[in-house]
């Protein structure tokens, strides 16, 4: 807890540099919920998509991480990543009884479901197998704005057979179909506390609401930055002609990175759109100055000489010192926080300041 004040350049004449803040001095502000764009810079849409090729080829069979620009930019970062799980380990290598797909799935119903629940259950349907967007935690804050998040996925061409329908095979189609995806919400959940909320992703777009009618291709948990989406609707809606063979390298995660992408080749604004959502605590100091305290400045222009003489005759019996910083100390006077004035505030044995303090945390 902060409990000291200095004047910035100013003491006073008991030689006391410090005020403890009493009862009443601090106020608790309560919290304000603040919204900006989830990806890097603040930016509301992502329209760039890349991958990386520093990640190793085992790394890839779990997911892919997409970046923002050119993975060798100095500027580029992850963004989110996107994986696929099979319950059973369908569509992966398995190595020891153990397989990538296997291990995607059990990892996410163990974070997103409720306890004794192993299956994915999308509108009340379960699925033994998913696509994921992990949306990278520096991204997020306390969690994803519901409301304001759409994802669109471009139909893939579904020329290949599923034996051969590897990720890396697959294109987008030349029917130009975009499917848009909002959350159910309709932005009226703005609770500040209340843990593990989720709803339904579904077609729709942030600026005309939920489409009708309404298909279900998932569900998505704000407060992990997770999007689940049902494998089987994205086959039956998309083409997506997800690999299924028993160990077997079916690249399906790279499905759903061509299909995001995909939809911004289309059309330019039908990006990845997102906002991140955060709770500021504030906390009021009122600070007070009063009039026999800091009257003094250790400005080396306010006085001169080993005898502490003032360089104008005018400051003797009146100095007059201006206040234009206020430090925050803790009980062993160790420096916490230091708020600038905008304007000096003139201090003089005939004036007393009080300055509010707002800290944000």
């Amino acid at each position: 807890m902060a409990n000291g004040i200095l004047g910035a350049g100013s003491w006073e004449t008991t030689n006391r540099t410090f005020t403890s803040l009493m009862n009443g001095d601090v106020v608790e502000g309560g919290s304000q919920r603040i919204t900006q764009g989830l990806w890097s810079n603040n930016v509301g849409t992502l329209g760039a998509y890349y991958t990386s090729s520093a990640q190793s080829s085992t790394q890839k069979q779990y997911y892919y991480q997409i970046y923002n620009e050119s993975p060798t930019s100095a500027t580029a970062e992850p963004q989110f990543s996107v994986a696929y799980g099979h319950k059973a380990g369908s569509g992966s290598l398995s190595s020891n009884g153990d397989s990538p797909a296997q291990a995607i799935y059990t990892q996410f119903a163990q974070v997103l479901l409720p306890p004794n629940q192993t299956t994915f259950e999308i509108n009340s349907v379960s699925t033994n197998h998913i696509y994921v967007v992990n949306i990278n935690t520096a991204r997020m804050k306390d969690k994803v704005d519901v409301g304001n998040i759409e994802l669109n996925l471009a139909e893939l061409s579904s020329s290949a057979v599923n034996s051969i329908n590897f990720g890396a095979n697959v294109s987008v189609s030349g029917s130009n179909k975009v499917i848009r995806l909002i959350d159910d919400s309709g932005d009226t959940y703005q609770a500040l506390t209340q843990p593990g909320v989720v709803f339904n992703l579904v077609s729709g777009s942030i600026a005309n609401g939920v489409y009708s009618p309404t298909t279900y291709y998932g569900r998505i948990y704000a407060e992990h930055g997770v999007l689940v989406l049902n494998a089987d609707t994205l086959n039956t809606q998309l083409n997506f002609n997800t690999v299924t063979a028993s160990n077997i390298n079916g690249d399906n995660a790279y499905k759903l990175h061509t299909a995001i992408s995909g939809a911004h080749s289309i059309n330019t604004s039908y990006g990845f759109a997102a906002r991140n959502e955060e709770h500021v605590k504030s906390t009021f100091y009122f600070i007070r100055a009063r009039n026999a305290e800091y009257n003094f400045s250790n400005n080396p222009s306010f006085a001169s000489g080993s005898s502490g003489v003032f360089t104008q005759a005018t400051f003797v019996g009146q100095p007059n010192v201006y206040i234009t910083t206020v430090g925050l100390y803790n009980e062993n006077q160790e420096l916490l926080a230091v708020a600038k004035l905008s304007t000096p505030v003139l201090k003089n044995f005939q004036r007393e300041s009080l300055i509010k303090v707002k800290l944000d945390f």
